[in-house]
């Protein structure tokens, strides 16, 4: 979201394309001439003021008057402090009351309000939680709303084009996978259920396309020797209240992201497989909503996995992706490639949160890497 910028920055550039052989020379021609020709145009990631916890899995959301509420997450050990809020014009983080419940992997949902929804996660220990509560940013307090149908945790959220939010699937309670899906209303402040998906998920994503329909991808259910990773796609209708399958993606992946391009595609980057961290990918691919069918992208400069909400469709077009690995990267859809951003900071990794600042600009928050413990830190990507 914010504040001064540094300046320009060094990109490097280490694009590797997909498809096949045929004019595979003049494109990576065309893709190393936009780098070296628009450098800073993609900015540089630099380090900013600390949180006053270290965070993982927990959430940043843009609100309208352009601070960041971060919220939740792992927690370090004995912090008083379930949220607090990015002021960029102070340039630091500011306290806030308590949030009624402290929870991790949960969704925060910005309403048309300017009300920020927090639904679900994990409580205490693995407890899932059916609790939801409201940030309202005029008096920076939290107040309850109406409690979920299901307690779910590793759910997706995703705001319909009539101002209602769609919760579905992830984790209940004693490790069952979800396929249900509900709906939450801000008039009546309450959850309804809607029709299920096709499957049981977790570790998902979800994007609202141009058309209104939202589309979920991949994921996993059950755990250990038994788990079972989706290639397929689905998307949900609101005027319908149903799901329908689309065309499979072409690996199946988990614990990855998603972000809707200004052409109305979608881009699907990084993930892992069974293996978790030792079988992350480097691999993208793209949604075509006309034709409901997957096709392969370009290759990243990093395996990444664990950075769902993590990519951010920035002013010009071109995407942001901060998380999952140590240095954020671009992708430019002119060019179909990857592109290191510049600067010496680097980030925590896995389950990071990001948000969109003013100026183009977005905000890196908390997450683990080597070691596995919450970092505190926070970082900007100045463009």
């Amino acid at each position: 979201m914010r504040s001064t910028f540094l300046g320009t920055a060094i990109l490097s550039v280490g694009v590797v394309f997909s498809f096949g052989a045929s004019g595979q020379d003049r494109v990576g021609e065309r893709a190393a001439e936009a780098g070296r020709s628009e450098r800073s145009s993609f900015g540089s990631l630099v380090a900013a003021p600390a949180m006053s916890a270290g965070r993982i899995a927990h959430s940043a959301t843009t609100l309208r008057d352009g601070r960041v509420l971060v919220a939740g997450g792992f927690l370090e050990q004995g912090s008083p402090r379930g949220a607090e809020i990015f002021d960029p014009d102070a340039g630091r983080f500011l306290p806030l009351p308590p949030m009624l419940t402290t929870r991790h992997s949960h969704t925060a949902t910005l309403l048309p309000n300017g009300q920020v929804l927090i639904a679900g996660g994990y409580g205490a220990g693995t407890k899932t939680l059916a609790t939801a509560e409201i940030f309202d940013p005029h008096s920076n307090s939290f107040v309850a709303t109406g409690s979920l149908a299901a307690a779910r945790a590793g759910h997706v959220a995703a705001l319909l084009s009539n101002g209602k939010v769609l919760i579905a699937g992830g984790v209940g309670p004693d490790w069952h996978f979800l396929s249900s899906a509900e709906l939450y209303d801000p008039g009546t402040g309450k959850f309804v259920p809607t029709g299920d998906m096709t499957v049981a998920r977790e570790s998902h994503v979800a994007v609202r396309l141009l058309d209104g329909r939202v589309l979920v991808v991949g994921g996993h259910r059950d755990r250990a020797e038994a788990i079972k990773l989706y290639a397929s796609a689905e998307t949900y209708d609101s005027n319908t209240g149903a799901f329908t399958r689309v065309g499979d993606m072409i690996v199946r992946r988990h614990k990855h992201d998603a972000v809707l391009l200004l052409d109305g595609r979608v881009l699907i980057t990084g993930g892992s497989d069974e293996r978790d961290d030792r079988g992350v990918y480097s691999s993208s691919e793209l949604f075509d909503p006309n034709t409901g069918t997957f096709s392969a992208g370009p290759q990243m400069n990093l395996g990444r996995y664990k950075h769902a909400g993590t990519s951010l469709l920035l002013p010009n077009g071109a995407v942001l992706i901060c998380g999952g690995a140590p240095r954020a990267e671009i992708y430019d859809p002119r060019v179909n490639a990857f592109v290191l951003v510049g600067g010496s900071a680097r980030v925590a990794g896995q389950f990071a949160a990001v948000a969109a600042v003013k100026g183009g600009g977005a905000l890196v928050t908390g997450g683990y890497g080597n070691p596995a413990v919450g970092r505190s830190a926070a970082w900007l990507y100045r463009p």
